[in-house]
């Protein structure tokens, strides 16, 4: 009996570890298994991206004319809008102050964010005016957002498309429920507004009550000039 005891211990002992262990490796690694195909599919992500800029480069919707400044911007948004579908590469999303440089999907359906941040289909691309949302893992998947809650106000939110830059201030933080579609509502969040940013992602860390919310205004546009031999800087 007190074999039996002894045995039982031991093994609920090691159930623990193995528990704790496991907490561990998530906490740090972002669960490794999911990290590991996170980043492959950001790889994969990032080849079909430069296929998807050169394809537009080279394309007649790139062509708007004697279109400039918010026009022309606006002109190309639209333009490339009308070319990509669910799960497409769609731009870069860099975070210096927590460290991120990520392939922009476009989607926020499961699938899709398996491969990096995505962009709330309803919401309007960088400048088309208005809202864009992009929602990431925090846990899983390479969780580009882990570290969502160390984004400070102030900080910049650079989003590389590939028809312009747009550099983005951060401006607040809030903690919603997830059913506040309001914050990222093209009705409730119009160009007369100006443009914004919003990041969201899971809160707290493994569990999917709540959502953590980053609000940045833009700053800066970085235009690019555009043809069938690729993209540069505008002078």
């Amino acid at each position: 009996m007190h074999r039996a005891t002894r045995i039982l211990s031991i093994a609920l002992i090691t159930a623990g570890l193995v528990i704790l262990l496991d907490a561990g490796i998530t906490l740090v690694w972002q669960e490794p298994v999911s990290a590991a195909y996170g980043e492959i599919q950001q790889g994969r992500a990032g080849d079909r991206l430069a296929e998807i800029e050169d394809q537009f480069a080279g394309s007649d919707a790139a062509d708007v004319g004697d279109l400039t400044g918010e026009a022309r911007i606006k002109a190309l948004a639209e333009a490339f809008g009308e070319q990509i579908e669910k799960g497409d590469p769609i731009g870069r999303i860099v975070i210096d102050g927590i460290g991120i440089d990520k392939v922009l999907m476009n989607g926020t359906d499961t699938a899709t964010l398996k491969s990096g941040p995505g962009r709330y289909p309803q919401t309007p691309l960088p400048g088309e005016g208005g809202t864009t949302g992009v929602a990431g893992h925090r846990t899983t998947y390479g969780a580009p957002f882990n570290k969502i809650n160390e984004i400070a106000d102030g900080d910049e939110i650079r989003v590389e498309m590939p028809y312009a830059a747009f550099t983005y201030v951060v401006e607040r933080h809030e903690i919603v429920d997830p059913e506040r579609f309001e914050i990222v509502d093209p009705k409730l969040n119009p160009p007369s507004k100006g443009e914004r940013l919003v990041l969201t992602a899971c809160h707290p860390l493994y569990s999917a009550a709540q959502r953590w919310a980053v609000f940045a205004r833009l700053r800066d546009v970085e235009t690019f000039a555009i043809s069938g031999e690729g993209r540069w800087p505008a002078p």
